[in-house]
């Protein structure tokens, strides 16, 4: 049979509650202000010690709003209500279907989950506005009329195959 040992009380004390929620409250304060502090610092757009340059906010000058943007925060900039097609861990996709035109809207959690989504996109071709974490496909004139509500760059993207008119 084996011997129990005795049970030995610590002079130590455990915390109350009490004495533990400004601890708590103060690590989700940190939690809270940390990621919004970093992204708003240095963005100056220098290259960093890679060579590459710093990715640059894009604004939403409209709404006043700084990207990344949920789907439907960019769909109603433009005027549309989206139908969400596609919800993953590594993109959210939402089409919308206008009198303008349609047009597809992609949101992303990280910068290079986008840069990978359009060196995919490479091999289709065609014209997107891209911004922070986002971008959204379509017909060049409809996606001109939505840059100055949402800002970002239009990127003209090569298919694969000679051009048009190429032998």
């Amino acid at each position: 049979m084996s011997q129990q040992q005795p049970l030995v009380r610590s002079d130590r004390r455990t915390p109350s509650r009490a004495r533990r929620l400004p601890t708590v409250a103060a690590a989700a304060g940190v939690l809270v202000v940390l990621p919004l502090v970093t992204a708003c610092g240095g963005g100056d757009g220098a290259p960093s010690a890679d060579g590459k340059a710093a990715p640059s906010v894009t604004a939403a000058p409209a709404a006043g709003v700084v990207a990344p943007a949920k789907v439907e925060v960019i769909a109603g900039l433009t005027g549309c209500e989206a139908k969400i097609r596609t919800e993953a861990d590594e993109l959210r996709e939402g089409v919308c279907r206008t009198e303008k035109g349609d047009y597809l809207i992609t949101t992303f959690p990280e910068e290079k989950l986008k840069e990978t989504w359009l060196e995919a996109a490479r091999v289709y071709g065609g014209t997107y506005l891209v911004g922070t974490r986002w971008v959204v496909s379509g017909k060049p004139a409809l996606l001109e009329s939505f840059r100055a509500k949402l800002g970002g760059t239009t990127r003209e993207l090569r298919g694969i195959g000679p051009e048009p008119g190429e032998e």
